[in-house]
């Protein structure tokens, strides 16, 4: 132990690397146990007695080392374990030279639990009965497989070879180099597999089984939590693509249980077409033989990137070709759009630790959401999504004291797991998506080419992207990007009107109000993006313009219509005076607008994000959305949707404000249901189609009488007849909500049913996040009981989700969750949920004793895994609270007098 004392405690020693893995992994699906043997060719680096590695749940044996020094194995003298550290530590009796070559062989066991880390089992099929396996090693988890060296920066060459039964499928990184179903002992020279093999045979009941060994070629240079096989009953599609640059062709796969390949074409599809692009944007060509693609049943995250297996879960890959939610279909393509990045941006090159995760996951981000992706589906408007679901969800978060930087010190697995959040994914998208923007797309791009080839294969830090885009751009990159990546929070930017101009100011913003000179302190070179109208009618954008100092003054003609941030591409937010925000909302309301549905979406989103603040009235963000009540675009629809469901959310508990806010929300989707109606009409565009379900949706929420009538209509309809033609996947929400939220047991029950037996994976997330809407307190009991017994863990998050949603079972749900605080936290240990459903139950809670008595909860319990998720939504309660004590007579009055004088 005393050899890695001194040395960081979340870093394995470097006096030894590993350089090539020979793994061979033996699978019992129908006795849930796994057992191999690994080879592991080191490089000593450093004269060494010691070989520290990481291990976690195995059980392991027949352990030596043969050293080309001593041309002779060697016996360890001794195995301890860092349980803490999870990593196993030989000594031998001779120490290892400098410079010499080793190979370590362990053999290892261990059990195929649900534990969706490491090497798992899944449960699949129309009964959930079909038992296969898969990895999801990501971020830490390869050593619960298999012993290793499980840091990113330790890049190994992988040769595996999977033994399963001869009726199942193995899958693995790299292609088939060999497959024969096993028959006689002599066929390996090694001694662990011919033991394992011939106790196959010698077992009775297991002789007439026949079992078969599938070898797969060997991978290039990769980090371990990349390293991915799989063994089960699969069933796939094929299709291939030709490589733009060398004409290769490759074969494409997606593969999945037999209940569920026919709704994998379109993710197939999506992956034939994003790979070329990216070849060409990169100009490197896929390296590897092939690109499969496994989806499961049980998956903690939504996708894996793993190199050449692409893992992910049902909702997140599958789709009915014949019956599908727009959103839900879009949701899918940039997953898998998202995935395939990653074969670049994390595979090929690898961030040294995992305080640079954003260098794979903001990219892929920015990628898959939008650079990529919008030259295959040009009609989703797809920069002006990334706003709704990237861009808004990461400037709130960053808005808390408790938020951290996108590049944050990861010292341990528990905070590893914790910053797969919104700032390493869409902050490090959007302030990437803001550089693009500033310095041109072609040439970041070139920038970014630049830095992929010059780390094939090896491993980067922020600077290595910097020299990258610097060398394409020939600008100072570190001087404008360093802060928005190393420093916490973003800039709130007042707009001050002066005689021949304006006078802009910068300041970090915080949820909270105005930030202390503690807080205040960075200065972020901010691109200003001035957007001008000229006298006739002309747009004109300057996005030379940047801030990086305190403050600065621009000449101007504020006689003439102007807006910062044209296109809310910069990360900040924007203050003008309440004057200025009215001549803005006037611009932003014409048909056609000078403003872009970019600018519209940015105007809704800061109004109230500084109204929360305390920067603006809440009464002016609710006038600029009545400003906009003629908006045609669905995003901009979108963000106003979103505004009005946040301070219904937050006024909860005050049944006039929520009354009146609903009625408000009634006059402006009613119309655009009675406008669009309910059936798709073909040749529609896809923004028609999705404004149709945001505008059914959000008239039920508020209650609207014939959308609930016709709503609940269509769902009785099918309880009548067990016919669901009448339930279009696009209104699935809305249907199953408000028969929840209208009925009574009968209803739940069938909601229920669809949730345990769904025709898709989309329509039983669509019914488990509806069982919560209740109004019945029984019923919510029955919700919870049913999570706690019958949901798979990977879905838990949907049914709080609906429950802490529906402000009839919010403080319920906060209260049960604590009665099972302890079952949940086992149940859910280890994985990337945990977090998520810490915040889903306690997220929607608004006053101080509410704060109060969520701290005291969690006094004593072990937080470390939840810590960062625990602080936000403690300070997300208490800032709720002081937007309440500060702005509901405003709220109220706002609403009151708009009823009054008008109708809603």
């Amino acid at each position: 132990m005393s050899t890695i004392a001194t040395l960081p405690s979340y870093r394995l020693p470097t006096d030894v690397r590993p350089t090539h893995y020979d793994l061979t992994v033996r699978t019992d699906l129908e006795n849930a146990k796994f057992d191999g043997i690994v080879k592991i060719d080191l490089d000593i680096k450093k004269e060494t007695s010691t070989v520290v590695f990481n291990t976690k749940n195995l059980k392991l044996s027949e352990i030596a080392l043969f050293s080309a020094a001593f041309s002779a194995e060697l016996l360890p003298s001794s195995l301890s374990f860092d349980d803490s550290e999870e990593r196993g530590i030989l000594a031998f009796s001779n120490a290892l030279p400098e410079g010499s070559n080793a190979q370590l062989k362990i053999a290892f066991e261990g059990e195929l639990t649900g534990s969706m880390a490491g090497y798992y089992r899944s449960l699949g099929g129309k009964d959930r009965k079909e038992v296969y396996s898969l990895t999801q090693f990501e971020p830490t988890s390869a050593h619960y497989a298999f012993p290793c060296w499980d840091e990113p920066l330790l890049k190994a060459t992988f040769t595996v070879t999977l033994i399963s039964r001869a009726d199942t499928v193995n899958l693995s990184n790299m292609s088939v180099a060999s497959e024969k179903v096993y028959e006689t002992v002599s066929e390996t020279d090694e001694s662990w597999l011919t033991a394992k093999l011939s106790s196959l045979t010698t077992n009775e009941a297991a002789a007439s089984v026949k079992w078969k060994i599938t070898r797969f070629h060997t991978s290039p240079p990769m980090s371990t939590y990349l390293v991915a096989y799989a063994n089960g009953r699969f069933e796939y599609l094929e299709s291939s693509y030709k490589s733009p640059l060398s004409g290769k062709v490759r074969p494409l796969r997606i593969y999945a249980t037999a209940d569920l390949i026919d709704k994998a074409e379109f993710a197939l599809d999506v992956k034939r077409q994003v790979l070329p692009l990216y070849e060409q944007v990169f100009d490197i060509e896929f390296p590897l033989p092939k690109l499969d693609t496994l989806v499961a049943s049980d998956f903690d995250a939504g996708a894996m990137e793993n190199w050449g297996l692409i893992t992910g879960r049902t909702a997140r890959l599958l789709i009915d070709p014949k019956n599908f939610d727009l959103e839900i279909k879009k949701r899918n393509a940039t997953t898998m759009c998202h995935e395939v990045a990653h074969m670049w941006f994390g595979d090929i090159t690898t961030m040294e630790w995992w305080d640079n995760l954003y260098l794979n996951e903001g990219f892929a981000t920015l990628m898959g959401k939008v650079t990529i992706l919008e030259k295959v589906f040009p009609d989703w408007k797809l920069n002006a999504h990334f706003l709704s679901v990237s861009f808004f969800m990461a400037l709130g978060l960053d808005a808390k004291h408790s938020s951290h930087p996108v590049e944050v010190e990861c010292p341990n697995a528990n905070m590893i797991n914790e910053i797969f959040d919104s700032l390493s994914y869409h902050k490090a998208a959007s302030v990437l998506r803001m550089l693009s923007s500033y310095v041109g797309e072609e040439r970041f791009l070139k920038g970014v080419s630049l830095y992929l080839k010059a780390h094939l294969y090896a491993n980067s830090v922020t600077k290595d992207l910097w020299d990258g885009i610097q060398q394409a751009t020939g600008l100072d990159i570190p001087k404008m990007m360093d802060n928005w990546i190393k420093k916490i929070g973003y800039p709130v930017i007042t707009v001050t009107e002066t005689k021949d101009g304006i006078k802009v100011r910068q300041d970090r913003f915080l949820e909270t109000g105005p930030a202390e000179d503690k807080d205040n302190e960075t200065i972020w070179t901010i691109p200003l993006g001035l957007l001008t109208v000229s006298d006739s009618g002309e747009t004109i954008v300057d996005r030379a313009l940047i801030l990086d100092e305190r403050e600065k003054t621009i000449s101007l003609d504020h006689s003439k219509p102007f807006k910062l941030n044209a296109g809310t591409v910069s990360f900040c937010r924007v203050l003008y005076s309440p004057e200025r925000l009215v001549a803005i909302g006037q611009e932003a309301s014409k048909i056609p607008s000078p403003l872009s549905m970019e600018d519209r979406m940015g105007l809704v989103d800061d109004a109230l994000a500084l109204a929360k603040a305390g920067f603006a009235t809440v009464s002016s963000a609710l006038s600029l959305i009545d400003v906009l009540r003629n908006e045609e675009e669905f995003v901009v629809w979108d963000s106003i949707a979103t505004s009005l469901a946040t301070i219904r959310s937050v006024w909860w508990e005050h049944d006039k404000i929520v009354d009146l806010i609903m009625e408000f929300e009634r006059g402006l989707f009613g119309p655009i249901v009675k406008r669009l109606g309910y059936d798709s009409v073909e040749g529609e565009s896809p923004d028609a189609r999705s404004l149709r379900t945001l505008a059914v949706k959000h008239a039920a929420l508020a209650q609207q009488p014939d959308v609930v009538r016709e709503l609940t209509a269509r769902f009785a309809h099918y309880m009548e007849t067990g016919d669901d033609s009448r339930i279009p996947a696009d209104f699935e929400n809305a249907i199953y909500k408000s028969a929840v939220s209208n009925g009574g047991r009968a209803e739940w029950e069938a909601v229920k049913k669809i949730a345990q037996q769904p025709k898709t994976p989309q329509s039983g997330l669509q019914a488990l996040a509806s069982l919560g809407w209740t109004k019945d307190p029984e019923l919510s009991k029955a919700t919870f009981e049913f999570l706690l017994t019958d949901v798979r863990d990977q879905d838990t998050m949907y049914v709080l989700m609906g429950l802490s949603g529906n402000r009839h079972s919010r403080r319920f749900t906060a209260e049960t969750f604590k009665e099972h605080y302890d079952a949940l936290a086992k149940r859910m240990e280890g994985t990337f949920s945990v977090r998520f459903i810490v915040l889903t139950a306690f997220d929607s809670l608004t006053t101080e004793k509410d704060y109060e008595e969520t701290d005291e909860f969690f006094k004593n319990k072990d937080t470390s895994k939840f810590r960062m998720a625990l602080s936000q939504v403690l300070e997300s309660i208490k800032s709720k609270a002081a937007w309440i004590k500060r702005s509901t007579e405003d709220v109220q009055q706002w609403l009151e007098t708009r009823k009054s004088d008008s109708k809603f």
